[in-house]
């Protein structure tokens, strides 16, 4: 099975990043063939940015999405969103990489089930 995750909100002050990833987590639990693509679009290519502190008590998007790719899952960025925020790839952390609207159209027509958050 593949599924591609597709998130537009920022990773804080909306839980649609954290949902996003907790699903993905799920999916891989239950069964670790599954192919899992992660692209992030607008402001929730910030998820990806290494070094992240979020307060005490908040889920770390970062943590969240190097458990992805330490599970041999994708995480895809947008790169013309990057370019909007000031963003370059060595602001991402390892594992993820820019991408663009070919490779995610290429994606969704490969995917079995494609989500939007």
């Amino acid at each position: 099975m593949s599924i591609l995750l597709i998130v537009n909100d920022p990773p804080y002050g909306t839980e649609r990043l954290y949902n996003a990833l907790r699903l993905a987590h799920a999916v891989r639990r239950a069964d670790e063939a599954a192919s899992i693509t992660v692209f992030l679009m607008a402001d929730a290519v910030v998820a990806a940015k290494r070094g992240q502190q979020p307060p005490e008590g908040y889920y770390n998007a970062e943590k969240m999405l190097r458990r992805i790719v330490a599970g041999r899952g994708t995480v895809l960025m947008c790169g013309t969103c990057m370019d909007a925020r000031g963003m370059t790839g060595a602001d991402l952390i390892d594992g993820a990489r820019r991408s663009n609207m070919d490779e995610l159209a290429a994606a969704t027509l490969a995917a079995d089930k494609v989500l939007v958050f």
